[in-house]
């Protein structure tokens, strides 16, 4: 059994004897009396033989505390004994129990009244604006500085309002007429009667331009769209049928690519504009369509065309216009991907309770599962039975297009039977993950009281070097494979005509066999179990998609591309190719770009494609700057309170940033000196006006101190501690510093039931119990939620020379010798931008440990 030793003032070492720790004793002070502040070794003393032994003044404390505990549960347990020794009714009990929790959640309801007022005293620019944003739906020039209003883009668009819809009518009437009436028999009578698209414009809410994140030899324009249109179309169906809308919705944000730019007139070589993401799409049916305007017909009806839409405008598809001949279509249509974020949905906690029992009185859990998308791509998590605090452990991989722009989109949900309840959503700008390279937080889900995921990101890019290459054990992609599938020529009818052309048929049957109609055929792409599919070129033997697909590739060496060429009714194959990744090595660039002969076809059936192969490389982050350790932080704090530098605290806060700086490089050279003088390291004690702070100090004051006497679990953990969240800011009005202790995750378990742990708060150098800060105990959980707000009066000079001293600690009964802390982290206050708030996870660590902050939520 190892034995644990304490470091004397002197730098020697003393043991303890080997007795067990008696459950009788309790070192309860921070629990029974707020007013006295927490040390592990008060009252206590050491013998000539290195043994511990009580004080008088520590029996004296014990004794007191013992005292108040039992007072506390005579004021308890009387009123119940009293009810039965008079005979009184047990109502009389529950009224009064019924009074007290009345007025102590009408307490409550005040000062989180009043804690609202005040936050909108502090932070009324910040909240006017939120409110604005979700309830008012201003327009997006409003909400962010970089969207310009451009009034003027809108009159050219009235303006020319009446020539888009000749355009349109013409548009409709003359391709998605003839579509229509080709993707089915029974349609052949399709016919558009009216086609009007109203007065009321288009109209642009808000553009924003990018020139500094993109290539200098593109613009980039994000247009935010709103389109409330009076449009009148009528289609009819033989003579008896018809159909139509009146009225349509769209809102949405168009991203246009003026590139490449050239020396020349036009000056851009081609345009391309698509939708970052699903617009919303409301649609007023008339005719035989009312039947559409129904709650079980309206949400498939609209799915339907957005998913038409999406095929069309949504990324990665994109609507290109060449304006010179140098520019090739491909790559406008499918240029390559940004990159590929490889997503770990881990966990969430706190979710919102959505099945309840007995009409709704008794509350019970959820069934949560997640919805995950970016773009058109979407996947869906398992589902975890009865828990607000799942755990998923599921890692996806998506393909980026454009970033920033484009995002990741979670959603939460109960799932139910009939339908699933909403639990939460959050989205993630992927441009973020991009500048970050690695994310690793927890996001708080919007539109539900309470609720977070815990997400883990790394940004995956794209790289031509083979010698990169290296397979994942794990399951994830190690390359990426992108197709742009363009046209094909010479396609065989049916399957007859396949036959015939194995027999060798020849003369004026072959010839024409040649002339007969073309098949109505798409392409089904397949890398292993993932199959894509393309759209249907109808009734064309020589007919064109121009459509781009991607594929995750796990081992290029065995995986294969096929290509298959079927014909739409009947799924008959008209012909394959098959392409072995393998190839992709061999050849410069890792491209393959040209016409493939068909196998199992026609005799002079091809398909053009371009397919590019890449290598996925995980970008390291860049590292961080080096943050100034505990063990210096408690250095400068202990002797900026010394009679070396007896007034540094005082000159600092009252003087201007030469004092500041001044202070800081004589807390520096005197920590230096304590390192180089170990003899005259001391307890570090601050000055105080207390006389219990004379005999005691705080418990993480005595961090400077080895071998302290931790609780042996604890001295023996050699994993994380966890950590802790929290926010600070000043608040400029009223003159307060505000620290909110939103909640620790992950903390050292004290029990098999988890820690009753709660937060302790000092602002050294004050260190009195009269300064101390600590917030309600949180029982049997590693993961406990505070979001509890303290209050320092100081200046904002003082505040930025200011450390905050935050301990986690263990509100554990009956251990007189053992210390309280769990983790501890010292934050200097000077290091933080105070007027605009941080929101901050620590680290917590013991002595000597370096603070690790996990980045701004």
């Amino acid at each position: 059994m190892a034995s644990s030793s304490v470091l004397t003032p002197d730098g020697g070492t003393l043991t303890p004897p080997r007795t067990s720790q008696p459950d009788g004793l309790s070192d309860r002070r921070e629990m029974a009396s707020p007013s006295l502040p927490a040390s592990p070794v008060e009252g206590l003393e050491l013998g000539g033989d290195g043994s511990e032994k009580l004080s008088a003044s520590g029996v004296n404390r014990i004794l007191t505390e013992f005292f108040v505990y039992f007072l506390r549960c005579v004021v308890l347990f009387y009123p119940v004994y009293l009810t039965g020794y008079l005979g009184l009714s047990i109502s009389w009990l529950l009224l009064c129990m019924l009074l007290v929790t009345w007025w102590k959640k009408n307490r409550q309801w005040k000062d989180s009244r009043i804690g609202s007022a005040i936050d909108f005293v502090d932070n009324e620019k910040q909240v006017v604006s939120t409110e604005l944003k979700t309830s008012l739906q201003m327009a997006s020039w409003i909400q962010f500085a970089d969207v310009e209003k451009v009034e003027w883009v809108n009159k050219v668009l009235e303006q020319a309002w009446p020539f888009f819809g000749m355009f349109m009518e013409k548009l409709l009437r003359e391709n998605i007429q003839t579509a229509v009436r080709q993707s089915n028999s029974e349609l052949k009578t399709f016919t558009f009667t009216k086609i009007h698209f109203g007065h009321v414009p288009l109209r642009i809410v808000g553009i924003q331009a990018y020139t500094h994140e993109v290539d200098h030899r593109e613009v980039v324009l994000d247009l935010t769209v709103n389109y409330e249109g009076d449009v009148d179309i009528d289609a009819e169906l033989k003579s008896a049928i018809t159909a139509g809308v009146k009225g349509l919705q769209l809102r949405g944000m168009i991203r246009v690519i003026l590139e490449p730019l050239i020396g020349q007139v036009p000056l851009v070589g081609g345009v391309t504009f698509f939708f970052i993401r699903r617009p919303t799409l409301e649609i007023n049916w008339t005719g035989m369509t009312n039947i559409l305007d129904s709650p079980a017909f309206s949400s498939l009806s609209e799915g339907t065309i957005m998913n038409s839409i999406a095929s069309l405008m949504v990324l990665p598809n994109r609507m290109c216009f060449p304006l010179i001949d140098q520019v090739k279509v491909d790559q406008m249509r499918f240029p390559l991907p940004r990159g590929v974020v490889r997503v770990h949905l881990l966990e969430a906690r706190d979710l919102v309770a959505k099945d309840t029992y007995m009409m709704g009185m008794v509350k019970g859990k959820s069934d949560p599962y997640a919805m995950l998308r970016v773009g058109d791509r979407g996947v869906r998590s398992k589902t975890v039975k009865e828990n607000l605090h799942p755990k998923w452990g599921e890692a996806y991989e998506f393909v980026v297009h454009e970033a920033p722009g484009q995002e990741l989109e979670v959603e939460i949900f109960d799932e139910d039977t009939d339908k699933d309840d909403f639990i939460g959503r959050y989205d993630l700008d992927l441009g973020e993950v991009k500048k970050e390279k690695e994310m690793d937080q927890w996001f708080p889900l919007e539109g539900v009281p309470s609720g977070e995921v815990h997400l883990k990101l790394h940004w995956l890019s794209l790289q031509d070097d083979i010698t990169l290459l290296k397979e994942s054990s794990e399951g994830y992609a190690c390359a990426m494979l992108a197709v742009y599938l363009d046209n094909a020529s010479n396609l065989p009818k049916d399957l007859s005509e396949i036959e015939h052309h194995h027999k060798k048929k020849h003369g004026r049957e072959g010839r024409l066999t040649r002339k007969s109609a073309g098949p109505s055929s798409y392409v089904e792409l397949s890398i292993d179990d993932t199959v894509q599919k393309s759209k249907v070129a109808f009734s064309n033997k020589d007919p064109v998609w121009e459509e781009g697909f991607t594929f995750f590739v796990h081992d290029i060496k065995t995986q294969q591309l096929i290509v298959q060429v079927k014909e739409n009714e009947k799924k008959t194959q008209l012909g394959i190719l098959r392409l072995p990744l393998s190839r992709f090595i061999k050849v410069s660039n890792m491209m393959l770009d040209q016409r493939f002969l068909l196998e199992q076809s026609g005799a002079n059936s091809q398909i053009k494609l371009k397919a590019t192969l890449r290598v996925l490389t995980v970008e390291q982050p860049a590292p961080k700057p080096v943050i100034e350790s505990q063990e210096m932080a408690q250095s400068n704090a202990s002797v900026s309170s010394t009679t070396a530098f007896p007034s540094s605290s005082r000159a600092s806060s009252a003087g201007g940033p030469e004092d500041y700086t001044t202070h800081r490089r004589g807390s520096y050279l005197a920590t230096e000196a304590l390192r180089t003088s170990p003899s005259t390291v001391s307890t570090g004690r601050y000055d105080s006006h207390s006389l219990l702070s004379e005999n005691a100090l705080a418990a993480s004051r005595f961090d400077l101190v080895d071998g302290a006497s931790y609780p042996e679990a604890l001295r023996k953990h050699r994993g994380s501690l966890g950590e802790i969240c929290l926010s600070a800011r000043y608040a400029t009005l009223r003159n307060k510093l505000v620290i909110t202790v939103n909640g620790c995750r992950d903390i050292f378990a004290c029990s098999e039931n988890g820690t009753d742990s709660y937060v302790r708060l000092y602002l050294l150098p004050d260190q009195t119990w009269r300064h101390r800060k600590r917030t309600h105990v949180k029982k049997r959980t590693v993961n406990p939620v505070f979001e509890e707000k303290f209050e320092f009066d100081v200046s904002l000079a003082e505040a930025l020379t200011r450390t905050l001293d935050v301990a986690v600690k263990n509100n554990k009964m009956f251990h007189m010798r053992e210390r309280k802390d769990i983790g501890m982290v010292l934050i200097s206050l000077g290091q933080l931008d105070l007027v605009k708030g941080v929101k901050d996870w620590y680290k917590l660590s013991l002595q000597g440990q370096k603070r690790q902050s996990r980045g701004e939520l």
